[in-house]
C-alpha cells in the first residue's frame, strides 16, 4: 500500500467504543452467533471487527466472513443484528459487511484457536 492511500499509524480496523456501557452485553450478544461451519463464535474468530455505540445506543457493527464466499454470507449480519437488538439500551442496530482486511486465523481469540485445536 503507498504512504498516500495509509497514514503511518492508522489501524486497519476501525477502534471500538470499548468505554460506552453497552459494550459488554452487546460482546456477549454476538458470542451467541456462531458460523454454522465452525464450532466457535463469530467474536472469538475475530470476525467482529468493530462495535460502535453512540450516545443514543445506536450501534453500528463491522464484521467479516471467513471466506467472501461463505455459504451464510447474506444472512450472518442479519443474526448478529437479531441477537444484539433486544438488548435493553439498544436503539438500532446496523451491521455491514466488510472485506478488509481480509479475516485470518491471526484474529482468533486464544479461545477459539485452543477449541480449533490450533494451540
Amino acid at each position: 500500500m503507498s504512504s498516500d492511500q495509509m497514514v503511518e499509524g492508522t489501524p486497519l480496523i476501525k477502534p471500538s467504543t470499548t468505554d460506552h456501557p453497552l459494550y459488554d452485553s452487546i460482546v456477549e450478544a454476538c458470542r451467541s452467533v456462531y458460523d454454522p461451519e465452525i464450532p466457535v463464535n463469530i467474536f472469538d474468530l475475530g470476525l467482529i471487527y468493530t462495535i460502535e455505540v453512540s450516545e443514543a445506543g445506536e450501534v453500528g457493527i463491522l464484521m467479516s466472513l471467513t471466506a467472501p464466499g461463505c455459504p451464510v454470507a447474506g444472512e450472518m449480519p442479519g443474526w448478529v443484528a437479531e441477537a444484539v437488538e433486544p438488548l435493553p439500551g439498544v436503539q438500532s442496530v446496523n451491521v455491514a459487511l466488510v472485506w478488509e482486511p481480509q479475516w485470518g486465523m491471526d484474529m482468533m481469540s486464544d479461545a477459539a484457536r485452543l477449541e480449533l485445536g490450533f494451540m
